[in-house]
């Protein structure tokens, strides 16, 4: 299990109550799981919607049960955004 941040932005921040909070997991899909768990209400509506970072990096297309977290590591949730 790697310890990884989440950091939350927008609809995602106001959803969760927090800006950013610490999770236990392998994996994209885990930590996602972890969070759903923890915030069982608006945010679990807004996650769908949401495109992600993991380090740094789209997820874009990919699988989360795929995409490996690095201890130490930052996950980005981001909402769509308005305007430009």
């Amino acid at each position: 299990m790697a310890k990884v941040t989440v950091r939350y932005w927008a609809a995602a921040k106001a959803a969760a109550g927090v800006a950013e909070e610490a999770y236990d997991a392998a994996t994209l899909a885990e930590a996602l799981g972890a969070v759903r768990e923890r915030h069982p209400g608006e945010l679990t509506r807004v996650l769908p919607r949401c495109s992600f970072l993991v380090d740094g990096d789209p997820v874009g297309t990919r699988e989360h049960e795929t995409v490996r977290l690095a201890d130490g590591g930052t996950v980005e949730v981001l909402p769509p955004f308005a305007g430009g």
